[in-house]
């Protein structure tokens, strides 16, 4: 039965990793007929593409030695599948990142000619990453299911998850530490401007852009989307048989038809006739609108309408695929799945609301600045503090309204819909990284103001979409861990975990402080890396001639920056990564499969609510600060500003390096329970 359904995945994924070529062919195909952009797109390509290498030479004799212990306990068949997982998770990361840091530099130049060019440019870009990583996703898991058993195929999402972890806390480390460097000696102490090519962490702020937001983030779409597939793959095979071990893959292979539909029409929207919109041209002042959209001018109704019509396109099939697969039982697994759909959908909205500068929760941190940065601190921890409170009741119910549907596996199918379309979500999540550089070399190559002015309402989108995808994984992170969770209870024999053991009762606790002791590494990593470029820029604005000259100013060392944030990045991320790893090992050995369990509730109540208090706090620290540059509270260079600074700057790695990385931290250590099942 397997062979005969999974020639479709197989061939959604080779349709993903195509549309990703044609795109790379058309961004490659793009000339720019500027020197000074084609310099600076190719010191940020090197430097990003130098830490990723070093990173990777790091982490190969990890892969090798865990690889070769799961082949001496579970078999060559896990070993190997680890090794597989890992390599995917590497490949998808050093894929989109070589391909973003070649966009950047195209979308600034494409910006001097028009709205609409920039945008596709940074879309088509971004697009390449969420492709690779759908098309990539679906493959691994389909080579892995089809010469193993199912069960097989956790150690392929235990090997992404591994990947994904080090280089999200790596990325982080990095470009975190270099843009608290630049944000508070070049805007703050030296009263420049964001991405003044005197500022000597300029560079490895653009370099810290792609390495955390693109390879970072993409890793941790991979293994979010790969893991959903398996914990339902896991679930299905051990309840209901390989029908319904199938169908997630199936319905993965669709969200990937879905996604690029969506793409198709973000790039082409400009391009529909107006015959198109013939009735909504009929109501009063909607054609201004319209033309606004049509020229490029409102991206950030394109990049919804794209993603909607992947919603509405994946639903669509949804119904169909579970007729096929279950019959008279159809409806409660299409509910299912749709229920995480839209949870996914209204969790990005709600995380919209709370980190946008349209919105009061975010107006009200930036009116904070007014009595200074305590204040600014204040409510922004307030606010991630309060913002935890939808998602988590709608994550709830979509594990409730599915259960009651389908079981746990009516669960793990939620999971996976709410990833179903990672492909449009991922591309409209690092198109924001490319536009960011894009603004940035802008800047640092003096085009007109125009041309920043596009790529700076690029990027204040690109800061939206990416709390939205932020959100996203967050949600699916918690759903994909209560699937793996169930999993691992179903392959231990675990009827019933007893919280009144005392053995479970201490590993709930441990769980519960896991991620806190984990993020408090991650943040003060970035602390001490920070210091060390503060004094790096503090010590180049002091000693090099002329560095401050408007007219003619001398080159700062770049290099010196983008080596300090490297170092740091490489030495900081082995220890909270380790901690991630050898937790479950631990209390499973020592304590029993019981008592993971209760590691792992734990692990996974704390985790989901401190990555949403983190990575929405700074969400909108950092957008009620642009609110201020924007003129509001009286704009740049003033007290409100500087207020603002500060809070960005603790925002940076609560939204960038420690809420991020939770995500992984919870679905690491369920798939690595799930993976030693058979051992306890």
């Amino acid at each position: 039965m397997k062979f005969l359904l999974l020639p479709f995945v197989v061939l959604t994924g080779a349709l993903a990793l195509y549309y990703a070529w044609k795109e790379y062919h058309k961004i490659n195909d793009f000339k720019i007929d500027n020197q000074r952009v084609v310099e600076l797109s190719e010191i940020i390509h090197k430097g990003a593409m130098a830490f990723l290498k070093k990173e990777y030479v790091w982490l190969i004799p990890f892969v090798l030695v865990v690889s070769f212990l799961l082949m001496i306990m579970l078999g060559f068949a896990s070993g190997f599948s680890f090794f597989i997982g890992a390599l995917c998770s590497g490949l998808t990361g050093y894929v989109g990142m070589y391909v973003a840091t070649h966009a950047n530099g195209k979308t600034a130049f494409a910006a001097s000619s028009s709205a609409s060019g920039a945008l596709k440019m940074a879309f088509s870009g971004g697009s390449i990453m969420g492709m690779i990583v759908v098309g990539v996703g679906v493959l691994g898991v389909s080579f892995c299911f089809l010469f193993w058993s199912p069960e097989t195929i956790t150690s392929f999402g235990m090997g992404a998850s591994s990947i994904a972890l080090f280089a999200r806390v790596g990325g982080g480390i990095f470009t975190k530490a270099a843009d608290v460097g630049a944000d508070l000696v070049g805007k703050v102490e030296a009263g420049i401007p964001e991405d003044d090519p005197r500022n000597p962490a300029v560079i490895a702020d653009n370099v810290g852009d792609n390495v955390g937001d693109i390879a970072g983030m993409g890793a941790d779409l991979f293994e979010s989307y790969v893991n959903s597939i398996i914990a339902a793959m896991a679930l299905g095979a051990t309840m209901t048989g390989v029908v319904s071990s199938v169908f997630p893959l199936i319905l993965s292979g669709w969200g990937i038809v879905a996604s690029i539909f969506g793409c198709i029409l973000i790039c082409n929207f400009d391009m529909l006739p107006k015959e198109f919109f013939k009735y909504a041209y009929k109501i009063p002042k909607v054609e201004g609108w319209l033309e606004r959209i049509k020229d490029g001018k409102d991206p950030a109704f394109s990049l919804r309408a794209g993603t909607f019509a992947a919603g509405i396109a994946m639903i669509a099939g949804t119904f169909i695929l579970s007729v096929l697969f279950f019959g008279l039982q159809s409806i409660q697994v299409f509910l299912s799945v749709v229920s995480g759909v839209l949870v996914g959908v209204l969790i990005g909205f709600v995380t919209e609301f709370y980190t946008s500068s349209e919105f009061k929760p975010v107006k009200d941190v930036a009116s904070s600045s007014r009595t200074g940065p305590a204040t600014v601190i204040l409510s922004g921890i307030g606010l991630g503090m309060l913002s935890t409170g939808i998602p988590v009741l709608m994550i709830v119910l979509a594990t409730l309204i599915s259960y009651w549907l389908f079981g746990v596996y009516g669960v793990a199918c939620s999971a996976v819909g709410m990833l179903s379309i990672t492909g449009i979500a991922l591309s409209v999540d690092a198109y924001g990284p490319i536009a960011d550089n894009a603004g940035g070399i802008a800047q640092m190559s003096d085009m007109p103001p125009e041309v920043r002015k596009i790529t700076d309402k690029l990027d204040s989108i690109g800061n939206t979409t990416a709390a939205m995808g932020k959100g996203l994984a967050i949600g699916s992170a918690a759903l994909t861990a209560l699937s793996l969770f169930v999993a691992y209870a179903a392959a231990a024999k675990l009827q019933v975990i007893d919280l009144i053991d005392p053995k479970v009762m201490a590993s709930l606790l441990l769980g519960g402080m896991l991620p806190f002791i984990f993020c408090a590494l991650s943040i003060n990593a970035v602390g001490r890396a920070a210091e060390k470029m503060i004094e790096e820029v503090r010590r180049q604005f002091r000693e090099i001639a002329g560095i401050m000259d408007e007219e003619n100013p001398t080159r700062p060392e770049y290099e010196k920056c983008v080596e300090i944030s490297t170092q740091a990045a490489l030495h900081e991320m082995v220890l909270p990564g380790v901690i991630a790893l050898v937790s479950p090992l631990l209390i499973g050995f020592i304590l029993g499969k019981a008592a993971l369990g209760g590691l792992l509730g734990g692990a996974i109540a704390s985790g989901v609510m401190l990555a949403l208090f983190m990575s929405n706090a700074g969400g909108a620290w950092d957008n009620a600060k642009k609110y201020i540059e924007e003129g509001n509270y009286g704009g740049k260079k003033t007290p409100e500003h500087a207020a603002a600074v500060v809070g960005d700057t603790v925002g940076d790695p609560f939204k960038d390096t420690a809420g991020p990385s939770l995500n992984i931290l919870i679905k690491l250590m369920t798939v690595i329970a799930l993976v030693i099942a058979p051992l306890l």
